[in-house]
């Protein structure tokens, strides 16, 4: 092939590309993803040039509020950043994610997905036009990388090409999903000829996710309640904390923020504490319930106060093996239908495989809510990903496969219990039919005995005929 027909048939498809953009179902949909990019800037836009025009110290200016407002864009879609400028003079990363502020672009992205499908004819279309939607995401998101390239905090590129497209299309995939009725994703080819011989996991999706979902709120109200436990223990250390790191109160705002923003997170550390693998605090200290291994690295921080000291465990800590123990529960009590419970077999497997999709959504959330805070003893900060996902999944399928089965004995008994007593309670109806045939049938005569009443009445009748 030529270069020129390479160049004719590249011109070809960008005018196919251009005039496709131009058609009604295309360009509401690429403008939709460009709104949504943007009010999803503009929310944090909002929030910096508040603490930046409060602040008595504005050194920065507005370039820098802005710049720092898409920096936070960027981290709240799983984008690392990176800090030149150190006291030790190498770039320090930032890579542990906020999950509170990250729920905004995601929900601001699922309700463009649902507007953009509203109007498409087929499925076809509809793919069409979530493929549009975040075309014009990305092409937001693309700017704001380059913007953010230089400075004291950039935006590490790489990460933000991984990151921006995969939440970009689940989002805005999950909304056009739920707004087309939840249809049936058929799975790929391959797939099915796997899964055509297997009868159990896969043919009643509902019940897995039910229970994967169940455990997975367990496991973060859970870390939450112990992390709640932990500063109401300690008031003083979260407060001084808290007044330590800024006297300003536009400073003392934006810590708060960041702490807010940080709750989510903490509910993640709390489950992989209770869950037993605990935390890194640095690359020389692990925190579990057995114990502090090590002497942790501890930045100044409101809800990193009141973590315990290096040491072993005490008979406390060790209660808080029950919260995995509760999620558990809660997979196998959900993964069993109350109107028709399944089989054994296929109620086992449905509690096991909730607790392996409990395992992957909890390491999703453990790698956006970890991560690194700088360079040396700061490169590992958080729980590892891996090792709270595969705890997590052994915690709920051990504890709620045996749970769905106790579960589905118990209202198969019921409901057979039920049963049997509607039936014996039912009032007894005779039809016509059997009431005429019960007439017709005619009744055994029953022998007479004559007693000596009915022997002397005949003796007395038979004497006037004699005489």
């Amino acid at each position: 092939m030529s270069a020129a027909s390479a160049l004719s048939r590249a011109v070809q498809r960008i005018r196919a590309a251009h005039a496709t953009l131009r058609s009604s179902e295309s360009a509401p949909a690429f403008t939709g993803g460009v709104v949504a990019a943007g009010l999803g800037l503009g929310g944090f836009a909002m929030l910096v040039l508040f603490l930046w025009v409060v602040s008595p110290f504005p050194d920065s200016g507005l370039n820098g509020a802005l710049h720092v407002a898409a920096d936070c864009w960027l981290l709240a879609h799983g984008g690392d950043l990176v800090r030149t400028e150190t006291l030790s003079g190498v770039a320090a990363p930032i890579g542990v994610t906020p999950l509170l502020p990250m729920a905004f672009p995601v929900w601001l992205l699922y309700r463009a997905g649902a507007d953009a499908v509203a109007p498409a004819s087929d499925g076809k279309v509809a793919r069409s036009a979530v493929a549009w939607l975040i075309g014009g995401y990305l092409a937001v998101g693309a700017g704001v990388v380059v913007y953010t390239s230089y400075g004291p905090v950039r935006s590490d590129a790489l990460a933000a090409a991984l990151h921006l497209p995969v939440v970009a299309a689940l989002a805005a995939g999950a909304g056009a999903w739920a707004e087309r009725g939840r249809p049936r994703i058929p799975p790929p080819a391959w797939l099915s000829r796997v899964t055509a011989t297997v009868t159990v996991p896969l043919r009643e999706p509902v019940a897995v996710l039910r229970s994967a979902a169940a455990g997975v709120c367990v496991l973060l109200a859970g870390g939450a309640a112990l992390m709640a436990v932990t500063l109401a223990l300690h008031p003083g250390a979260a407060g001084a904390s808290f007044t330590r790191l800024s006297e300003a109160l536009s400073g003392r705002l934006a810590v708060l923020a960041v702490a807010v923003a940080l709750i989510p997170n903490a509910a993640v550390w709390g489950a992989a504490y209770a869950m037993g693998p605990g935390f890194a605090l640095g690359t020389q200290a692990v925190v579990r319930p057995a114990g502090v291994v090590g002497e942790p690295v501890l930045p100044d921080f409101p809800l990193l106060a009141a973590l315990p000291q290096a040491g072993p465990g005490t008979s406390l800590t060790w209660v808080a093996l029950v919260v995995p123990v509760l999620a558990g529960v809660a997979v196998g009590v959900l993964a069993v239908d109350r109107r028709e419970p399944c089989g054994l077999g296929r109620t086992a497997a449905h509690a096991a495989l909730g607790g392996l999709a409990c395992g992957i959504a909890m390491a999703l959330l453990t790698g956006f809510a970890a991560g690194p805070l700088g360079t040396g003893a700061l490169e590992e900060f958080g729980p590892s990903w891996w090792l709270v996902g595969g705890v997590a999944a052994g915690w709920t399928a051990t504890v709620g496969t045996p749970t769905a089965l106790l579960v589905r004995w118990v209202r198969v008994r019921r409901a057979s219990a039920g049963t049997e007593r509607e039936e014996s309670e039912a009032p007894k109806t005779v039809t016509p039919e059997a009431e005429a045939a019960r007439a017709e049938t005619p009744k055994a005569e029953t022998p007479k005995t004559e007693g000596p009443e009915a022997g002397g009445r005949a003796a007395a009748d038979a004497a006037p005929s004699e005489a």
